[in-house]
Formats: structure tokens, sequence, C-alpha cells
């Protein structure tokens, strides 16, 4: 057998000829694909340190688009390969969709996480108010946000009805304004109460003269002349100075003569 009289047929010099170059062409893809898949993971790192982003958050995400990025790449190379990636592409677009549904509550935190870690309406240490509750931000978490609540309770809010509720911050601006209502008899003198409140909060060391402290009457209330006391100071002061504010200003009134009202229960004896 003469195998140099052999003839190749033509069709199949066409298909390996076709098939050699669909491979030759999935393999430059392939290797294109991941050097460009390695520099925008590169440069997404680089933009997240910069921005300052919590550490487990720029692992996730560059998780997710690492993971997105090969799914397209491998899609791109199957459709290279001549491979129908229509019916494919749909078959992850509704596995996409059943497990999004599934997970619905559950993507809506880590959407509030996202937003969390990249405005940063509080940070790790801060006191916020938030969903009924107050407390020292403990941890930032993908999902929840743990907080330290004023009674030493771990308080867990889900970052879905965290970013989007309202959100007040103690600490962002550095001081605080303790507001205290104090009243007073309406036999006191006004001009001398005043003296007396702004006094003790002039002597509290953790009270600060700028912004100064102010002592104005607030309202004439049933039984009682209302003064509006208002210390300002350090935001982790501020427990420190309402419960010592609020002792000091009884001991100072009682040392002036100065009476607080409170209800007077007035026993009437019956006759017979």
């Amino acid at each position: 057998m003469d195998l140099n009289n052999l003839e190749i047929p033509k069709n199949l010099v066409l298909l390996i000829t076709d098939y050699g170059l669909r491979i030759l062409g999935a393999i430059a893809i392939w290797i294109i694909g991941n050097w460009i898949i390695k520099k925008l993971l590169s440069t997404s790192k680089k933009i997240m340190i910069k921005r300052e982003l919590e550490e487990s958050l720029q692992k996730f995400l560059l998780n997710l688009l690492s993971w997105t990025l090969k799914v397209l790449l491998i899609i791109a190379i199957l459709s290279k390969l001549g491979v129908e990636t229509t019916s494919f592409a749909a078959v992850l677009a509704a596995a996409g969709l059943a497990v999004g549904m599934a997970l619905q509550g559950s993507l809506g935190n880590f959407a509030g996480g996202v937003l969390i870690m990249i405005f940063k309406p509080f940070k790790i240490g801060d006191l916020i108010e938030a969903q009924g509750e107050i407390g020292v931000v403990k941890e930032i978490e993908i999902f929840t946000t743990k907080l330290t609540g004023l009674s030493n309770r771990e308080i867990i809010i889900p970052n879905g009805s965290l970013s989007n509720g309202n959100i007040v911050n103690y600490t962002t601006e550095g001081t605080r304004r303790v507001d205290l209502v104090i009243g007073v008899s309406y036999d006191a003198d006004i001009k001398q109460t005043k003296e007396v409140l702004m006094e003790v909060l002039k002597t509290n060391t953790k009270v600060l003269q700028t912004p100064e402290p102010t002592v104005n009457v607030l309202e004439l209330a049933d039984s009682s002349v209302n003064f509006a006391v208002r210390p300002w100071c350090n935001a982790e002061h501020y427990w420190d100075v309402y419960f010592e504010t609020t002792e000091n200003v009884k001991l100072a009134l009682d040392k002036a003569g100065i009476e607080i009202p409170y209800p007077h229960q007035v026993e009437i004896q019956k006759k017979g």
C-alpha cells in the first residue's frame, strides 16, 4: 500500500484547518483574557486601597469580580470553539435569578454593607443612634453591623435596614451638647439661679468653654420655672457630664437655698 498515493479528503483538511484555527484562537483568548483579568484585578485593588475600603469588602469584591470575569472568559472561549453559548448564558441567568430571589434579604443586607463601607457614615468606635438603638460601633461586616450598647449589650443590626434608615452619629463632630432641664420654685430669684447653675458648669473640667455653656429660662411651667442648661463636652465625656451636672446642680441649689419643686401629697383625714 503506497501511502504517498493516499488522498486526504478535502473536507477533512478544511475541518482540521478550521478546528485548528479555532483552538489556536481559543488559546490566544485564554492567554490574553487572563492577562487582562489580572490587570483589572490589580487596578481594582489599588483603587479600593486608595478609597480605604474595609479589607473584608476588598476580598469579597475582588473574588466576585474575578469569578465574573472568568465566567465571561470561558463563555468567550466556548463561543470561539463553536459551542452554542446562548442556552448556556440563559441557564446562568435563570440560576442567577433563582439565587437572587432566594437570597433577596441577604443581598439587600450585602448591598447595604457595601454602601456603608463606601460612603462611611460611621466608623468603628463611633457612637451612633440607628433603628431605635444607641451604641458604639464594634464591627462593620458584610451583612450586619455590631454595636456595643450603653449597658454593654451587643446589638446586631442588618445592614439593609441600617443603610436605608436614619443614622445619628454623635462622634463625627467630636463634641456634643448635653441638654438638661432644671426646674426651680417660682419663689426663687431667676438671676441668682442662673448664676448658681452657670457656676456648676464652669467648675466642671469636662465641660468645654468653647462653645460656651448656656443657662436660659426655658418655660414657665405649672409648678416650676424651668431652665435650659446646655453644657458642651467631648463626645466621650457625654455621660460623665450628664450625670455629674445633674448631681452637682442638686447640691448647689440646696446649698443656695433654692427649692426644686416636687409633688406634695396632702393627706385628708375624715371626721367622724
